[in-house]
């Protein structure tokens, strides 16, 4: 009799169209499972703590397989993530956790990777049609973050507002352009009328030619109050522009940054107010997911339900910032100043 209550209570879900329920997955430790965790390229900081978190959950899962941290140079990062995936399809790997800076370049290799049946799970910057992409792991709500964005600008400049330009990662960082999106997008409020986005240049996270495109800014708008730069290379980048040019009381920074790398800009009040999340908890909550879906114990489809060890329960939904795709989502933003930035930097 409880056997067929079950049922048409999972009937009576799924003509409604809520689909059936789904129980808490709770790991199994010690399964194995060898897995490739891809940043956009190699030498950036915030990747190598995603490493840290993401290594952090392969020991604590006790999986006797391997966890292999493999990225391209920034020069090469979009053949460089196409070769990688396609190595790791290839070699007999069980599944492939991407930050991805290609695009939808990147399908054709994400879609063989899923024919011959590895776990794909996208983290950081989600594939933008989906195609190939099992589950984005993201950090924080995309249209949140244009909305952060603009409050900080807001924060920084007043009412009275003015000119700033935005110094991005890469043309082809969908998390860059999602971000920008919905920062142009809650720029229509009214009480963002006194901001005037003035460009979008880009800086491909390197470090130096962020620093000159920060130059080129400074010298194409004099007008300018603010660079707003949405990466984490980018924002340092930025603000140890200002500071050489002695130009900190004339035009702020702010952005996505990391507090240890700008405790000094901030304290110094050529950036006064930046936001970020852990990039630890985020790639160990991308390991949990991946390794879930990759020893068969979860399926990677809507309304599934997951434990992320110390990192609590999770579901996965619909992602509302693209048309197809499935999301996890993260969270919290964090947002520092004068008041917390050296705390957070310890």
């Amino acid at each position: 009799m409880k056997f067929n209550k079950l049922l048409t209570l999972s009937a009576v879900a799924a003509a409604l169209g809520a689909g059936p329920a789904h129980a808490e997955v709770m790991a199994e430790k010690g399964k194995e499972a060898n897995l490739v965790l891809v940043p956009k390229f190699i030498g950036i900081l915030v990747f190598d703590q995603a490493h840290d978190g993401a290594r952090e959950a392969h020991e604590e899962l006790q999986n006797p397989g391997t966890l292999e941290f493999i990225g391209p140079t920034p020069e090469n990062s979009v053949a460089g993530q196409i070769e990688i995936v396609t190595t790791a399809t290839t070699q007999g790997q069980d599944g492939v956790m991407l930050s991805n800076n290609s695009g939808d370049q990147i399908v054709p290799a994400a879609k063989a990777a899923r024919e011959k049946g590895l776990a794909l799970v996208t983290w950081d910057s989600q594939i933008p049609s989906a195609e190939g992409e099992q589950v984005f792991v993201a950090q924080v709500d995309f249209d949140e973050t244009g909305v952060v964005m603009a409050d900080m600008a807001l924060s920084i400049l007043g009412e009275e507002g003015g000119d700033f330009a935005i110094l991005s990662a890469t043309p082809d960082a969908a998390n860059q352009n999602s971000w920008n999106a919905a920062m142009q997008e809650a720029l229509k409020e009214e009480k963002y009328a006194g901001l005037n986005l003035v460009d979008i240049v880009y800086g491909d996270d390197q470090s130096e030619k962020s620093y000159n495109q920060a130059l080129a800014l400074i010298d194409k708008y004099p007008n300018m109050k603010l660079i707003m730069a949405p990466t984490s290379v980018g924002i340092v980048s930025a603000s140890k522009a200002l500071q050489d040019e002695d130009l900190c009381d004339q035009i702020k920074v702010s952005g996505l940054g990391l507090p240890a790398e700008m405790v000094s800009y901030t304290m110094n009040g050529c950036a006064p107010e930046f936001a970020l999340w852990s990039f630890v908890d985020l790639g160990y909550l991308t390991y949990y997911v991946t390794y879930l879906i990759a020893t068969g114990q979860m399926e990677g489809v809507e309304g599934e339900t997951f434990n992320a060890g110390r990192m609590g329960t999770y579901t996965i939904h619909k992602d509302p910032t693209r048309e197809k795709g499935l999301r996890v989502l993260m969270g919290p933003f964090s947002v520092y100043n004068k008041d917390n930035v050296e705390a957070a930097a310890r």
